[in-house]
């Protein structure tokens, strides 16, 4: 349906938005950070180093990166909503599949294949979420902020069951804390499969465009530091509360705030995420995701810890937001898809190298302090370049 000036015209365009948002809620926030909660159970249970439990993440991330690569070359053969939902069926099944075996090549492919789906699921899902937030001009950064907050429903809900699943049955109960994530994960998918997803393509995906890296270079770079900077907090961090001796209690609270400072970015950052000048929104907010994950360096105490995770939370997601803003400035609509999976594809190659190396520095210092101090630092060196990034000049960019 079009209005009078030919415009497209989505009904509910921030129901539309908030289903998509379903796609990162599973594939993100269930499928790669849950793994988090239950890392402390698995490395005890299967006798992992931090090294190991590292590189479950880190092959998470290969996936993630496999997925980008492949996702622009999905999108033109399936199309944006089929590649947005049989990617987040592919995360659901992984998750079935860490249920099944301990045996660590199981669980290694097993999180491989949900990093491919949660790639697929993300690069198709902002592109849409990008078309359908176009057709409201006035309101397209609150609108595509809303796809953002969904892994913090991921986090959140993880963050209120798994905890209490693994105190329940304790010691060697990963296992279990997999199957409820799998029905947790299946319940949520529904609203994706059965929305109208269809109605809302407008990208040619027939048209391709060249993506030229050289003006966006530092930019990249910005988003690699991050990718490498983020995954060790959000991989260590529950394992550093329980460190701390935080039990159930506290480690589902402190989980559970990040994902619910994410419903706050489309507020928070509205404005910020409306600077159509380069890389600044990005720097500015990725300024303040370093700050969060510092406050942790100073101390286990729970306030400051409760500060931490609101502060990484709320930033966290918009970082992300903020490159798609950036995309959607600086290029046309046909080369979002693209646009997207090349950010994607900078972020995969950090988030592939931090967990394992991270892990590495851990089980050498045998702290994870260490970890946590490198981790800010990354974000802050990521700021500061993303602020030197300058918008592009070119006559097919639009902001429509």
């Amino acid at each position: 349906m079009k209005s009078p000036d030919g415009r497209q015209n989505y009904p509910h365009p921030a129901w539309l938005i908030l289903v998509l948002s379903l796609a990162p809620t599973i594939g993100l926030g269930i499928g790669r950070f849950a793994y988090s909660l239950v890392l402390p159970d698995m490395r005890d249970s299967l006798q992992w180093s931090y090294s190991a439990a590292g590189f479950m993440n880190t092959i998470n991330a290969v996936g993630y990166l496999a997925g980008a690569l492949l996702a622009s070359r999905v999108i033109r053969r399936f199309g944006l909503p089929r590649t947005v939902r049989w990617g987040t069926l592919a995360a659901v099944a992984s998750l079935a599949l860490c249920a099944m075996s301990g045996n660590f090549i199981v669980l290694s492919f097993a999180r491989l294949l949900a990093g491919i789906g949660a790639a697929g699921g993300f690069v198709g899902g902002a592109a849409l979420a990008a078309t359908i937030a176009q057709s409201r001009p006035e309101r397209s950064n609150f609108l595509l902020s809303l796809f953002y907050a969904g892994p913090g429903l991921g986090i959140l809900s993880s963050g209120l069951i798994a905890p209490f699943v693994l105190q329940a049955f304790g010691p060697g109960s990963w296992w279990i804390m997999w199957w409820a994530m799998t029905l947790l994960s299946l319940v949520l998918i529904l609203p994706l499969l059965l929305a109208p997803l269809g109605a809302a393509t407008t990208i040619n995906q027939a048209t391709t465009i060249d993506f030229a890296a050289r003006p966006v270079l530092i930019y990249l770079i910005a988003y690699f530091l991050f990718g490498a900077g983020y995954i060790a907090y959000m991989t260590f961090m529950i394992a550093y509360v329980r460190d701390g001796g935080g039990g159930a209690p506290a480690q589902s609270l402190f989980w559970s705030l990040i994902g619910i400072s994410a419903f706050a970015t489309p507020w928070v950052w509205r404005r910020v995420l409306a600077l159509d000048r380069g890389g600044l929104a990005t720097a500015i907010i990725l300024g303040a995701n370093a700050i969060g994950a510092a406050l942790p360096i100073f101390g286990h105490s729970p306030v400051l810890l409760a500060i931490s995770a609101l502060v990484f939370g709320v930033a966290f997601f918009a970082v992300v937001g903020s490159t798609t803003a950036f995309v959607r400035f600086n290029y046309p609509p046909a080369g979002w898809p693209i646009g997207i999976a090349a950010m994607t594809i900078s972020f995969g190659i950090g988030q592939t190298l931090g967990p394992i190396v991270v892990g590495a520095i851990t089980d050498a210092m045998g702290s994870l302090s260490f970890a946590l101090n490198v981790s800010a630092a990354m974000l802050a060196l990521g700021a500061v370049l993303a602020a030197f990034q300058k918008k592009l000049v070119q006559e097919a960019a639009t902001s429509e």
